[in-house]
């Protein structure tokens, strides 16, 4: 098994290092790339319109997020397919508005962190540098041996592996299960993590949403809401998708502090797939309730061009960040891109 051992504060990942662990030696995997190239080919006929992104060039970047998915590297051991991935925990500071800012821990320099992708059975092997300070570690959802469930305290300026197999297919997130769990989840550290069934889902527009909440007073009570990380952000900028597109949002509730929120859509129903872990929807509608850690696949697709809200239902949630737009563009618009500024 992985063991922890020190790489020495504020080092990042380098090829001697990933030498020295016997992971930077192995080549990209015919097989699991292919079905990589093959899923990246069926998206190639979905229609996403052209984005001029000018969107904060630090921790939160919801635009670019949006999109973001990060398939790591794939390689070929023992008859093996290894999907590999790096994650580093660190610090930033990111501005929630124009007076307020806030000291978040990030992973690879984001809140949230990369979105990690992988197609049921694949081998995952995720190398994590602590950088952030403090003792901090990587929980995935799903099915895992014990010693593999992250609950281990990773000291700064240490590194560890996780390896495991990725089952089942559905929308799973990661965190940091360290004491205080809330304030370290709250505090920035975590992302969804996907993993594909054997048999690729239809193709669709594919959007991440992951809420969070902001304890800017460490009260236990959330202060500021988000979508992606900032607050507002996709109200300022909507999401761009086009008329009768099917879209695939993949929502996830991390708000600590709050035990359940909503997700509401205006002026459609959306498919719900519960935890993404089946291929037929189990029900139709426009508000669904979300306990913290919930993640469900929605499918929807507008027949009417124009601007359309999306936001929990609890006013007070949405009213102080958490909610945003999409700007569904018929496709005669199709040359024009979504501006953001």
């Amino acid at each position: 098994m992985p063991n922890n051992f020190a790489l020495g504060n504020g080092k990042p990942w380098s090829r001697r290092q990933l030498l020295q662990l016997g992971l930077a030696g192995a080549g990209v995997t015919g097989a699991a790339g292919l079905w990589q190239m093959l899923n990246l080919q069926s998206k190639s006929t979905v229609k996403v319109p052209p984005l001029n992104i000018e969107a904060p060039d630090d921790a939160t970047n919801p635009m670019k997020m949006l999109r973001d998915f990060d398939y790591g590297t794939v390689k070929q051991e023992n008859g093996r397919t290894i999907r590999e991935f790096q994650l580093t925990a660190g610090t930033s500071i990111i501005k929630l508005n124009s007076a307020v800012s806030y000291n978040i821990w990030d992973l690879n320099g984001r809140i949230p962190g990369p979105t990690l992708r992988a197609k049921q059975g694949d081998r995952i092997r995720v190398l994590f540098l602590n950088n952030a300070g403090h003792s901090h570690s990587l929980h995935f959802h799903g099915v895992h041996p014990a010693e593999m469930d992250g609950v281990r305290p990773i000291s700064n300026g240490s590194a560890t592996i996780y390896e495991f197999d990725a089952e089942p297919y559905g929308v799973h997130l990661y965190h940091c299960h360290i004491e205080p769990v809330t304030r370290h989840i709250a505090k920035g550290l975590y992302g969804m993590f996907i993993i594909d069934p054997p048999t690729p889902r239809p193709p669709a527009d594919e959007i991440v949403l992951v809420m969070g909440g902001y304890d800017v007073n460490d009260d236990s009570h959330n202060d500021y809401y988000a979508f992606n990380g900032l607050p507002h952000y996709y109200m300022h900028h909507p999401i761009g998708i086009y008329k009768d597109q099917l879209i695939r949002l993949y929502v996830l509730n991390i708000i600590e502090y709050d035990p359940a929120v909503t997700f509401h859509l205006h002026a459609n129903f959306f498919d719900v797939y519960r935890y993404g872990m089946t291929m037929t929807p189990s029900e139709k509608a426009d508000v669904i309730t979300m306990g913290v850690a919930e993640r469900h696949i929605l499918e929807f697709a507008f027949r009417y061009p124009g601007k359309y809200m999306f936001h929990p239902h609890q006013d007070a949630i949405a009213e102080n960040g958490c909610m945003g737009q999409f700007e569904v563009l018929a496709e005669k618009n199709s040359q024009n891109p979504v501006k953001h500024s």
